[in-house]
């Protein structure tokens, strides 16, 4: 099979080396249109699951990334002059750029012809069996079929801005400033033994307020700096490389498609979906589409049976990782609900953003409830089962109400 992927992300990258440990006689071609390392972006999260099946899938790049990677257990929380620090389940950072050469280098060692700098559209595409939209959520392939694939986005409301540091820190962690504007809000972790990731994130008014709208990108990391001195220790925070546009606070895009297959184009990663970044979860999914597609392609001999079953396992697999997404965007936008909580409480309700029961029930009464739950469990029994019923059914009004 001849196979063309477009976008040399982790999703292309991991389906290549898929598909020639597979078939070596695969002719496979990876097409970037950036320059090789030139990626933009610190570091990326994921959890031991995802490296166990990295593990059986193909051992060799699921060792160098293991080996490439920082690990963390336990998750601290700052609210004011409060800090709460409890055990959490083991996390892992690596940067993406390392990321994406463990898989540019693997991908090559396995016959995988990579051509950077190279922009694939709908007006020159390679001939191929199969074309690979791994391309990102403002896919151009995707976009030259929009009626067909069905493409939603919608957008957040709190702004956010992706940035790293010099500060490396031991644990995953959170801190809540208060301002005279309302709260401004980060998060951090590390992902090599010399820098981290830090994601900011505020509501409107507090963008405004601040102003961050209108700052130069200097000027507002000198006064990002200021809010988050207490987790930075004295290290700057750090935008994009001169030249490259500097770093942007952006509303998050959340992408879904109707469809994720046309003929013989397939839809990868960001290009097919995208889950809001606060839980952490946008490369582990990239990959897992990769392990479904490569695994779809194996099993059915015919393109047009694996690709549907690829979409049908797909959009199953992200129902409810999708509902938990929502829910933890929603859980900042109402961050005024939660914050004056005390801080174990806060805490914990912190780590439940994603649950579909917080939201409609009072957060002290939810916080009692899930303590109990903990001990009791015919209580953890009915949290399992009222949880996604509730999900459904305002996942199925919200969808009424587009209509």
């Amino acid at each position: 099979m001849k196979v063309a992927c477009v976008g040399g992300g982790p999703a292309g990258l991991y389906l290549s080396i898929l598909l020639k440990r597979q078939d070596p006689s695969h002719d496979i071609t990876v097409h970037e249109r950036d320059p090789e390392g030139s990626t933009y972006g610190w570091g990326v999260t994921y959890w031991r699951g995802l490296l166990d099946r990295l593990h059986a899938h193909d051992p060799e790049s699921a060792r160098a990334i293991e080996e490439a990677s920082v690990t963390w257990n336990q998750g601290e929380a700052r609210v004011r002059d409060l800090v709460t620090r409890r055990p959490s389940d083991e996390g892992f950072g690596i940067g993406r750029h390392r990321l994406l050469e463990i898989l540019a280098a693997r991908a090559r060692s396995l016959g995988v012809r990579l051509e950077y700098e190279r922009e694939i559209t709908h007006g020159n595409l390679p001939a191929a069996d199969l074309v690979v939209a791994g391309d990102g959520v403002r896919s151009a392939l995707r976009t030259a079929h929009a009626e067909h694939f069905g493409a939603e986005v919608e957008a957040g409301r709190n702004h956010y801005i992706w940035l790293g540091t010099s500060k490396v820190f031991d644990s995953f962690t959170f801190a809540f400033v208060e301002t005279d504007h309302g709260w401004i809000w980060c998060y951090g972790y590390a992902f090599s033994s010399e820098r981290s990731t830090v994601v900011v994130e505020c509501a409107p008014a507090t963008w405004t307020g601040l102003g961050l709208d209108g700052a130069a990108e200097a000027d507002g990391l000198a006064l990002l700096e200021k809010l988050f001195a207490d987790i930075l220790d004295g290290h700057p925070l750090i935008g994009r490389s001169a030249g490259s546009g500097g770093a942007q606070w952006l509303n998050f895009r959340t992408l879904t498609n109707r469809t994720w297959y046309r003929d013989n184009l397939v839809l990868l990663g960001d290009a097919a979906h995208t889950t809001h970044y606060s839980i952490g979860a946008g490369t582990t999914l990239a990959l897992e589409d990769a392990i479904a597609l490569a695994d779809a392609l194996r099993t059915h001999g015919e393109l047009p049976r694996a690709l549907s079953r690829y979409e049908r396992q797909r959009k199953a697999e992200l129902l409810s990782i999708q509902s938990a997404a929502r829910y933890s965007a929603q859980w900042y936008e109402n961050l005024p609900r939660y914050i004056d909580l005390p801080p174990e409480q806060m805490f914990a309700l912190l780590g439940q953003r994603h649950s579909p029961l917080l939201p409609y029930i009072p957060p002290q009464l939810y916080y009692r409830i899930d303590k109990a739950a903990g001990q009791l469990e015919v209580l953890r029994r009915f949290k399992r089962w009222l949880g996604p019923k509730v999900a459904r059914s305002v996942h199925a009004r919200e969808l009424a109400s587009r209509k």
